[in-house]
């Protein structure tokens, strides 16, 4: 499911119109990412948990050239799913 299609089913869905459904979701989306900047953790109940980690410094390979190199500590997003939606999900 794409931003758009999600925007297009809870329209669907509450009747409300598109254009206010477009801000509420990127403003939603906005305070996920915002809270995991600062916090590095975003727990909806019943959905899961959003969490930043760090992965850290490693080695790695240019894959043109097969010369090992040090790849920088970086930051991803890891999400656990909750137990309603583990349960909706089989």
């Amino acid at each position: 499911m794409t931003r758009s299609d999600m925007i297009t089913a809870v329209t669907q869905l509450t009747g409300f119109r598109k254009k206010d459904i477009e801000t509420t979701v990127a403003a939603v989306f906005d305070v996920i990412g915002d809270a995991l900047a600062s916090d590095g953790k975003v727990m909806i109940s019943g959905f899961g948990t959003f969490e930043a980690r760090i992965r850290g410094e490693h080695e790695g390979r240019n894959p043109y050239t097969g010369e090992t190199m040090t790849v920088a500590p970086s930051y991803r997003v890891s999400f656990s799913s909750g137990k309603t939606l583990k349960e909706k999900l089989g």
